[in-house]
């Protein structure tokens, strides 16, 4: 019995040739179609006896395209150029290789092995200090396995390609000059001064960990066109201002900050941060008071406006460059989108993406995506609630994909399954706890303790401070305690902790505790006490909805903050 082709769905767009042997290999960036392929407008009904080798290549083809697919979102994510997509298959074995999160492992430990070989070169911390012989064999070592690097690149990109990649280029280059310092370095049985070595840090920024201060680094060198105009201009009026001011005040003897050209330029230079105002002034205005209308112009031109302008221009060129390069990122990833759907597109259904090809598509995007994941990732990426996904629908795959899911309990509370009396405790502590009268009490009985604290303050005289704990303090730390205590036995752990005021008063309760118990070994935390006590009122700034919306910004903030630190 012959079974016909379609009905396990042709891919509209094959990577194997007849051979069934390679990917075939653009020369060209990949067209509109994703790539150098070959539209399939018919495929003969085979015969009996070629059923079974002609649903193998279809299915081989289907495993490649759902890779290729893969490749290219992947792509899109990392904002890496199409041009650089693997041609072959030895440059896909290569690309493979090269995006493994050991091959990102490699690259890290590598770059901090050279930055920490700093540490033991001369000159050096005594203690730290190796051998020339082990500094420089471990740094050549280190310097091979970043040739390795490359040259893995190199497999991936071509030639052609890799020469014209600036970054890897310059990479190259250093490369290329450590290993000859290092070679000296062994010829010589001397270490002599390595100023090259402050370029090791290039191959920790080149490492994939380091994405974001990369994008940092550019956004900084594109906005520095602008910056130096501005500059430029700060400096044309403080010339100006400079010779003036020699010309005003070097016949003034007792003037020592424009009895010369140069020192006009430093301290007027100086005069720009205010660290010399009013002293650069004073022995000209002595003499005539008119002198200090030159500085009071001087500082409205300077430090007032051309400083400010600076700092409009850098915000403005940021904002800017964030918009292009949000509108270009946008733009790549849909470019991703659209040559991906090509490839999952079947012949049968040209107008969507069925769920077993978009399964297939997962296994290689995130192999560790669970089958509910996929299925759940494909029903929300559905919004026409038809069995095909649209180019449409793809348009929000980034998005939905970096979803996580989770199982959903019916249960309302986490005391739903105990017995009826446990129930109807924990039952009546969450009603408690949840209710307007209990808050405002705690929020009262924090305000008094603040007064409390305020005025105790105000008692104590000549700065001797009582080696003994107030007892309002205990009393006052007794009742945040059992609030605590409350609060988790009302909402759960869980749901306790998920809210960050919570989680503050938590901490500070906590601390408070473990105070009380260092003092009763005598470990004389007093210090530490008094400082965590006014943090609880910290509290009432729940009251107001725009003290609430400050801090909430602040806590939100932070975070995003550190990551451009690291």
């Amino acid at each position: 019995m012959a079974v016909n082709v379609e009905d396990d769905d042709v891919p509209l767009i094959l990577t194997l040739d007849e051979s069934r042997g390679h990917v075939s290999a653009p020369e060209e960036p990949p067209s509109e179609n994703g790539g150098s392929y070959d539209l399939i407008n018919d495929v003969p009904s085979p015969a009996a006896g070629d059923c079974y080798p002609q649903r193998s290549y279809v299915r081989d083809n289907w495993e490649m395209n759902y890779q290729e697919a893969a490749i290219y979102l992947q792509e899109g994510e990392n904002n890496d150029k199409f041009v650089t997509h693997p041609k072959d298959a030895k440059a896909l074995a290569a690309y493979l290789f090269v995006h493994n999160h050991l091959f990102y492992l490699m690259e890290l430990t590598t770059a901090l092995l050279l930055l920490l070989l700093s540490l033991c070169e001369a000159p050096a911390v005594p203690m730290l200090r190796l051998g020339i012989y082990i500094h420089a064999t471990l740094e050549l070592l280190a310097l091979a396995i970043v040739v390795f690097e490359l040259s893995m690149k190199m497999r991936w990109l071509g030639f052609h390609t890799y020469i014209r990649h600036k970054r890897t280029m310059v990479k190259t280059c250093v490369l290329l000059l450590q290993f000859i310092e290092a070679i000296v370095v062994l010829v010589r049985q001397t270490s002599h001064v390595r100023i090259t070595r402050a370029l090791r840090c290039i191959f920790l920024v080149d490492c994939r960990y380091c994405g974001a201060v990369r994008r940092n680094l550019r956004q900084i060198f594109q906005s520095l066109p602008p910056f130096i105009d501005i500059l430029l201009l700060l400096l044309f009026f403080m010339v100006i201002f400079a010779i003036l001011g020699f010309y005003l005040f070097s016949l003034n003897k007792s003037d020592p900050y424009f009895n010369t050209l140069e020192n006009s330029l430093v301290n007027l230079f100086v005069l720009l941060t205010t660290a010399n105002f009013p002293d650069v002034m004073m022995p000209s205005y002595s003499k005539n008071s008119w002198s200090c209308v030159f500085f009071i112009v001087y500082l409205s031109i300077e430090l007032y406006f051309i400083m400010n302008l600076l700092l409009a221009v850098v915000f403005d060129t940021f904002n800017d460059i964030e918009k292009m390069k949000f509108k270009s990122l946008l733009l790549h990833k849909r470019t991703a989108i659209q040559h991906a759907y090509r490839l999952l597109v079947s012949k049968q259904r040209p107008s969507g993406i069925s769920f077993k090809q978009f399964d297939g598509l997962m296994r290689f995007y995130k192999p560790r995506m669970s089958s509910r994941d996929r299925y759940l990732t494909f029903k929300a990426l559905n919004q026409s609630n038809t069995p095909l996904v649209s180019l449409k629908d793809m348009h929000n795959f980034y998005e939905v994909v970096g979803l996580k899911w989770k199982a959903k309990k019916n249960r309302e509370h986490w005391f739903d399954d105990l017995p009826r009396t446990a129930f109807l405790i924990f039952k009546g502590i969450n009603i408690l706890v949840n209710s307007r009268t209990f808050q405002y009490t705690m929020y009262t009985l924090v305000a008094v303790n603040g007064l409390w604290i305020l005025v105790e303050t105000f008692m104590l005289r000549d700065g001797i401070f009582p080696r003994d704990v107030p007892w309002s303090y205990i009393v006052f730390l007794t009742i945040y305690g059992v609030e605590v205590l409350l609060k988790i036995t009302g909402l759960g752990p869980i749901e306790y902790l998920s809210s960050g005021w919570n989680f503050f008063d938590f901490s500070v309760t906590l601390f408070a505790f473990l105070g009380l118990l260092a003092l009763a070994f005598d470990m004389e935390p007093f210090y530490f006490i008094v400082v965590l006590r006014p943090l609880q009122l910290l509290r009432l700034f729940k009251l107001k909805k725009r003290y609430r919306n400050v801090l909430d910004t602040m806590f939100e903030l932070l975070p995003r903050m550190a990551r451009y630190c690291e």
